[in-house]
């Protein structure tokens, strides 16, 4: 089907007008295309990793390497979807600094980076789990489809309070796996 404005608009879930490359604690939450089971299986309240969930999970931890402004929090690799808590550190943490180059001819020239946001990180997260994943599938001769579905919902976690809540749920979501919404 073609694109038809009138048809195919998409309301955007971002908080309008919110610098989501600000510093602070976000709950992310990213699907697998039509909730398959991608990632392994709930056995005995226990999330058991096939190989695609290993990746999902190591890719998950690289992030920290990848940006300086990523901190590893709380996360879990479910079934057929991920939650996690990204905390992006403050803008001097960020590289939002100068960086200033000399030139041979004594003048500075001085360019800023900008702080990867929030769509920046999942986005590559996607990206990176999709291609491991595919090199998996294709070394078996499977096809592997889409892995993830479009977008993935976040909620910036405001207080204390909201952040031990959304630690709680994470960390108990195996455990509540026959409960889950994601559960098919």
């Amino acid at each position: 089907m073609k694109y038809n404005p009138l048809i195919h608009h998409r309301r955007s879930i971002r908080l309008k007008g919110y610098d989501y490359s600000k510093a602070g604690a976000y709950f992310i939450t990213i699907c697998c295309e039509d909730r398959i089971h991608r990632f392994g299986k709930v056995e005995g309240d226990e999330m058991i990793l096939n190989q695609s969930g290993t990746i999902a999970y190591n890719e998950w931890i690289n992030l920290s390497d990848r940006y300086s402004n990523f901190e590893l929090d709380v996360f879990q690799i479910m079934p057929n979807h991920m939650h996690g808590i990204i905390v992006l550190s403050d803008l001097n943490a960020v590289g939002a600094t100068l960086a200033v180059a000399h030139e041979e001819n004594e003048l500075t020239k001085a360019t800023a980076r900008v702080a990867p946001t929030i769509a920046n990180i999942v986005g590559a997260y996607k990206s990176i789990v999709s291609n491991g994943c595919l090199q998996l599938f294709k070394s078996h001769d499977k096809t592997m489809g889409r892995l993830w579905q479009r977008n993935y919902y976040e909620h910036i976690i405001r207080d204390e309070r909201a952040y031990q809540n959304i630690s709680n749920y994470i960390i108990n979501n195996p455990s509540k796996w026959s409960k889950d919404k994601f559960h098919l």
